[in-house]
């Protein structure tokens, strides 16, 4: 015991001599007297418990079991009972730190016994802050251990072991050791975290020992949503075929606590038709049936309903309505009249040229065909689907006809084809009115009026399925005339209206056209185009076979030539997000003529990989756009769009890819910087981001003009829709920069029209439900388009500028529009504000921020996300895009 240091004399006086001592040799820092000093800093519990401690450690190696056994019991109460924070080393452990290598001696001389297990338990513990890196101690000594709770132990335990089998399961594979004892740990690991609200941590875990089934065992109705939202976004950095499973994990999950609306968002996504009709057969609930058939409808799915999903005759008929998109006009049109936007707006109220100074209205002496073409566009994208506006639709009051006639005929001979096919864009979904309208046009004797008409009707019935096809009816006897532009109208008409529908009749009316070697190259290249969409995404073998012929058949002169370059993106149509299938057809593609051989190469890897995400095909694209090429090649821009149409899957490859660009930008050749603008145009579609927005504008003042114009039409392409005031004045300064260059001021206002898409109700997003789905025929539309603009002198300045209305694929209302179980409008308040990513984080988080509430229908912009501001309903989507049916909820109760 320590001396009283208040006692006699003698005891002063040897204190003192000790103090001496000890103020001497302070500065010799003896190793000893540290130690001796750090013991002095523990409090009494701690040095108790360390005394305490190292005796139980002794006791362990007693002869006597029974000896043993209450130390080792004494020593595993210290180990439970202490806490910890989140920056120290419980207590036990600490001091138990410089024993941990005699008890592993002795624990090898231990005979086999429970006691043996018992000390294996606690070696286990001690390894967790003791075994040296990459030992996998701890898990070497639970193995070895007693067959006990192992979540008594603390989280920490469980979280290391967790990372020690991971390490320990790939060791095996290698050697194809056997894994069932790690299994039965993974079980009980895997049952403490989906207990203790960490349902990552097991997901990782099982994905690390490659056993996600387990999953569908140990989740219950508390957890299992935050398991399948942790599987679904963690599907999208998964390498294949890892992807796939987990998120077919998240179907079956989903499907057992019947939510189905999520399952079949899932079913979507893994393009898997045979999910779909599960989930309508194993639904019973007609109003949910309701929901999924407008989400099909949404997706542009073709997908027909038979009996055993839905019994009865007149639902089935309500419910494949829905599916065949024909309330989409109508719920447009209830959101332009609530939102007050109905009034028809002529190209001058976007122009808003009084804005400017005196310079631009000078401007008029530019040729005045291009000046009214590009109006006539302006028009049909500012009016699209309203069904009236101040140029081609006939106002009752007015003279027979009159007005519309005229300004058909202010258009030049091509012009006048874009001009009738406005007409189809404004009047867009509302089948029966827009034949009506249109039907008068089909008479004419000037035959770009009559091609105008046929890509018009092509266009009313964009996305809407009809059971009595009245788009096929009219437009196929237009397929085989003498007159080329006739033709096309009717062919392009045809690749719109039946997108996606894999249409056997019109595979047989088509293919024909590519064997005929009398056909012109653009009748060619839109029939192409026309089947690459018609069966997009189904890797047919026979429109395959025969894009292929053509490409090997036709001289190499046009193979070169801009319209030649649309034959090998309809090949890779036909592969859309279909990843390895397009292999096949790659291989063949080697053997084409040199000049299409690589364009044709970047097209199908693009777009079989287009909305994957995937990296090495980013890379990939990124090496041969690193190349300094001769002039004349073409392929570097297919690459560029590639990586745009790969990386535009989620928002980390997004931001990643618009830095890549930036760096084409300063290091590329002129044909890639061409392109450049486009790409940044795809990944921000309809999504202005400010830094995008500035490069752009900094683009479309530059020295190349080619690289100007695709920058403008991409500032159109990025505020699709959003009437983007910033943009909108960058664009009106912009047409009074280009006033006396025609081609560039033309670029500016199809730009403008696209800003104000549908006077602000459409967006161009293919991505929706909350950027998990991706709508392949609005993908396709965009990429034509995109296509089609890196060689701009070609075709959009050319006499193809309708090449433009194949972003009406693209084109849908970005509203949420609630509705009741009879589907008729119903007004809720909702609050619409930012979307927060809340994927494995604990509680409750809010999903949105900085909400304002409105009542519906509202618009949502990129990025929005809306929840119900009421408890009086109940949704029944978990996302609140699009047509949304609520039921009344049986629980709520007016407040007093």
């Amino acid at each position: 015991m320590a001396r009283d240091p208040n006692g006699s004399a003698g005891g002063g006086a040897s204190n003192n001599s000790q103090r001496e001592e000890a103020t001497l040799k302070v500065p010799a820092k003896d190793p000893k007297k540290k130690d001796e000093k750090k013991e002095e800093d523990l409090s009494e519990e701690d040095l108790a418990l360390k005394q305490q401690l190292e005796l139980y450690v002794e006791r362990v190696q007693d002869p006597d079991p029974g000896l043993q056994k209450v130390a080792l019991e004494s020593m595993r109460q210290e180990i439970r009972t202490s806490t910890s924070s989140m920056t120290s080393v419980p207590k036990p452990l600490k001091f138990l730190r410089p024993h941990y290598g005699t008890l592993k001696a002795y624990y090898e001389t231990m005979a086999d016994t429970d006691l043996k297990k018992y000390m294996a338990d606690i070696l286990s513990v001690l390894a967790l802050t003791m075994s040296a890196e990459g030992e996998r101690e701890s898990l070497k000594y639970r193995l070895l251990g007693s067959e006990g709770d192992i979540g008594s132990w603390g989280h920490e335990y469980v979280r290391n072991l967790a990372g020690e089998i991971a390490q320990e399961y790939t060791k095996r594979q290698g050697e194809e050791a056997p894994i069932d004892d790690l299994m039965e740990l993974v079980q009980e690991i895997v049952a403490f975290h989906m207990k203790h609200n960490a349902e990552p941590e097991a997901v990782d875990l099982l994905m690390e020992v490659e056993d996600l089934d387990l999953l569908v065992e140990h989740v219950d109705s508390t957890n299992f949503k935050r398991t399948c939202i942790y599987l679904t976004s963690s599907a999208k950095y998964l390498p294949g075929p890892d992807d796939m499973l987990a998120l077919d994990i998240a179907y079956m999950i989903y499907l057992k606590f019947e939510e189905y609306t999520n399952a079949l968002q899932i079913a979507l996504f893994l393009h898997n038709l045979e999910y779909v009709r599960q989930i309508y057969q194993s639904c019973d609930d007609l109003q949910r049936k309701k929901q999924f058939s407008y989400i099909l409808a949404r997706q542009g799915t073709c997908f027909e309903l038979d009996e055993e999903m839905c019994a009865d005759d007149d639902d089935r008929e309500a419910l494949q309505e829905i599916i065949n998109n024909s309330k989409l006009s109508e719920g447009y049109l209830t959101l332009a009249r609530d939102i007050e936007v109905m009034e028809p707006k002529s190209p001058e109220d976007i122009y808003k040229a009084h804005l400017l100074d005196g310079r631009a209205s000078a401007g008029a002496s530019v040729d005045s065909a291009r000046q009214n073409l590009a109006a006539t566009f302006v028009n049909a994208f500012v009016n699209a689907g309203f069904g009236q506006d101040k140029l081609m639709t006939v106002t009752p009051d007015a003279s027979s006809g009159a007005s519309t006639g005229n300004w058909l005929f202010k258009n030049k001979e091509h012009g006048k084809m874009s001009a009738a096919a406005s007409l189809g864009m404004i009047l867009l979904w509302d089948v029966d009115a827009g034949l009506s309208q249109i039907d008068k046009f089909l008479h004419s004797n000037d035959n770009h009026v009559v091609a105008g008409a046929l890509l018009g009707v092509g266009i009313v019935n964009c996305a809407i399925k009809n059971d009595c096809d009245p788009a096929l009816a009219l437009l196929i006897e237009y397929v085989d005339k003498e007159d080329a532009s006739t033709r096309i109208g009717a062919i392009m008409g045809l690749g719109i209206t039946y997108a996606g529908t894999q249409n056997e009749q019109l595979r047989r009316k088509l293919t024909p056209i590519l064997n005929d070697s009398r056909a012109s190259l653009d009748v060619i290249a839109f029939t192409s185009l026309s089947l690459g969409l018609i069966y997009l995404g189904s890797c047919n073998e026979e429109v395959a076979q025969a894009i292929i012929f053509t490409l090997m058949d036709r001289h190499e002169n046009e193979l070169g030539d801009a319209l030649g370059r649309l034959l090998p993106l309809s090949l890779g149509l036909l592969y859309l997000g279909k990843q390895e299938s397009v292999e096949a057809t790659a291989e063949v593609s080697k053997t084409f003529n040199e000049k299409i051989r690589k364009y044709c190469d970047m097209t199908l890897l693009s777009c079989a990989y287009a909305g994957t995400g995937n990296v090495l095909k980013v890379q990939n694209l990124l090496g041969h756009c690193s190349q300094h090429l001769e002039k004349g090649e073409t392929h570097q821009g297919a690459a560029v769009l590639g990586i745009a149409m790969v990386a535009m899957a989620e928002e980390l490859g997004l931001e990643m890819a618009i830095r890549s660009l930036e760096h084409l930008l300063q290091y590329g050749e002129q044909n890639i910087r061409r392109a450049v603008p486009l790409a940044l145009g795809l990944l921000c579609i309809s999504n202005p981001k400010v830094n995008v927005m500035d490069t752009l504008s900094r683009l479309s003042h530059d020295t190349d003009s080619e690289v100007a114009m695709a920058a403008v039409i991409s500032l159109g392409l990025i505020g699709a829709g959003t009437n983007n005031a910033r943009i909108a004045g960058m664009l009106r300064n912009l047409s009074s920069y280009y006033y006396k260059d025609a081609s560039l001021l033309f670029c500016v206002r199809i730009a403008q029209g696209l800003v104000h898409l549908g006077k602000g109700l459409l967006t161009l997003n293919p991505y929706h439900s909350d950027r998990f789905l991706l709508a392949p025929t609005a993908l396709a539309g965009l990429i034509i388009t995109l296509h089609a603009c890196l060689d701009m002198k070609a075709i959009i300045l050319g006499k193809y500028h309708y090449v433009l209305y194949y972003l009406v694929l693209a084109m849908q209302p970005r509203m949420l529009l609630t509705v009741d179980e009879n589907l008729k409008p119903l007004s809720v308040p909702v609050r619409v504000g930012q979307a927060v990513d809340v994927v494995g984080q604990a509680g409750r988080p809010k999903t949105i921020t900085g909400f304002q509430t409105h009542s519906t229908p509202v618009l949502l912009a990129a990025g929005d996300r809306a929840e119900l501001a009421t408890e009086k309903y109940i949704p029944l989507s978990p996302i609140l895009e699009g047509f949304v049916v609520l039921q009344e909820n049986p629980e709520y109760r007016e407040e007093q």
